[in-house]
């Protein structure tokens, strides 16, 4: 399947130090299966940090998700286990480090959210409520370890 990465720079190769703490999924390297939303992040980082939006594509075989021997964590929709994960990522509290996710991209507000359930302004049914995506329900990949981005051939 190919996957699309979103930037407002050149992906040569990956990098997994570059990227950032407290995410969705932790620290590693996003994509998505629709180009249009990897266009959308690479308009927004460009908007946001400066340069040209690209999006980077790349190759992945997704019968690793089925057997191998990385730890893969999948979330086939919106619930209370994908926003508990989500939020301990977002939190700096990730207790597992997990190879490869995949699951609901969380609406771009996530960081108030998690005040809010902090300080007791919302409960956790309020919570998942509001980390949907507002335009639908998107999915994204996520690569953690440098063994899971072997995985990834850039086209």
């Amino acid at each position: 399947m190919k996957l699309y990465h979103g930037s407002n720079i050149e992906i040569k190769e990956i990098d997994l130090s570059k990227s950032k703490p407290n995410k969705d999924f932790g620290r590693g390297f996003y994509l998505s299966q629709q180009e249009s939303q990897a266009m959308q992040m690479a308009q927004f980082k460009a908007m946001q940090l400066g340069g040209n939006p690209l999006i980077t594509c790349f190759e992945f075989d997704e019968s690793v998700l089925a057997g191998s021997s990385l730890k893969i964590k999948s979330f086939d929709s919106y619930s209370e286990e994908w926003a508990d994960f989500v939020f301990a990522n977002r939190d700096g509290k990730t207790v597992v480090q997990y190879d490869i996710v995949y699951g609901p991209i969380a609406n771009d507000k996530v960081g108030l959210q998690i005040r809010k359930l902090k300080d007791g302004t919302i409960d956790k049914k309020e919570f998942l409520s509001r980390l949907k995506y507002m335009k639908g329900i998107t999915f994204q990949y996520y690569f953690g370890t440098e063994e899971a981005i072997k995985y990834l051939r850039k086209l």
